[in-house]
């Protein structure tokens, strides 16, 4: 169906265009402002999740002692598996009235409110793997930097985080993943206006929270409309392609093993 999209609607219009409304008469499909909805939402939950999470895995590999260590990790694991229906519905009744509160002027729907959700949720996940890249590093280079009168800080921060940075880059890219393909969070909380702006405050609407929005068995199979979902899932994918094999060369150019 993408294929036959395609060949019914310029790729080039479909890539560059900034107008989006694919079920109204006249019909528009460019896309950009989906993909822009994206990356405004993925940067706000980095903004949170990368922070957090990697403070979280020093904290674990090097600070936590081991009951500490085996109390958090189940705490994290738990964040992990909460269904993200309840994840958008937190940021709708809750953090959306929060911003308001604290003198952010944001709409109902909103970016700002769904990105930072969606950080607190991908938070584990960077948590976790980084741990367990930075549990991975010889404990010999600890004692080396301990040795050259570093202190704790110091070992963490220029010793364990480069050595462990291709486990570290894995989970960013995987957090960033996670962040552009997310969709109920998206749907319910950042709304479906489809607008270009970098403005998160902003009702938005994400490539995902289109395909969950229209694909609901409503439109007549066969249509252009119908077709406009495979266009966007199939720009979704080249947009997730990309980034892994961009992480995969930073991952294998900044390798570090170890006998």
């Amino acid at each position: 169906p993408a294929i036959e999209f395609f060949a019914e609607i310029n790729p080039i219009d479909f890539f560059t265009g900034t107008n989006w409304s694919p079920l109204f008469e006249p019909a528009s499909f460019g896309v950009l402002p989906l993909v822009a909805a994206t990356f405004v939402v993925t940067f706000w939950a980095l903004l949170v999740a990368i922070p957090c999470g990697l403070g979280t895995a020093i904290y674990l590999s090097e600070y936590a002692s081991p009951r500490a260590r085996n109390t958090l990790k189940p705490i994290l694991e738990i964040l992990a598996g909460i269904p993200t229906v309840v994840y958008g519905y937190f940021a709708l009744t809750a953090v959306t009235p929060l911003l308001r509160d604290i003198g952010i002027q944001v709409e109902i729907f909103n970016a700002l409110a769904g990105g930072l959700v969606i950080g607190v949720m991908l938070i584990p996940t960077v948590a976790s793997l980084s741990e367990d890249a930075m549990s991975a590093v010889p404990q010999a280079l600890r004692d080396g930097s301990y040795g050259l009168g570093a202190d704790r800080l110091q070992t963490s921060l220029r010793v364990v985080v480069p050595a462990a940075i291709s486990g570290i880059v894995a989970s960013f890219v995987l957090a960033i993943s996670r962040a552009v393909g997310e969709t109920m969070i998206v749907l319910i909380a950042v709304g479906q206006l489809a607008r270009v702006s970098l403005d998160p405050r902003a009702t938005m609407e994400t490539l995902t929270a289109f395909i969950g929005a229209t694909g609901n068995g409503d439109l007549p199979t066969g249509s252009v409309e119908y077709k406009t979902i495979f266009a966007v899932g199939l720009t979704l994918f080249a947009l997730t392609l990309l980034m892994n094999i961009i992480s995969i060369r930073l991952v294998r150019k900044y390798r570090e093993e170890y006998e």
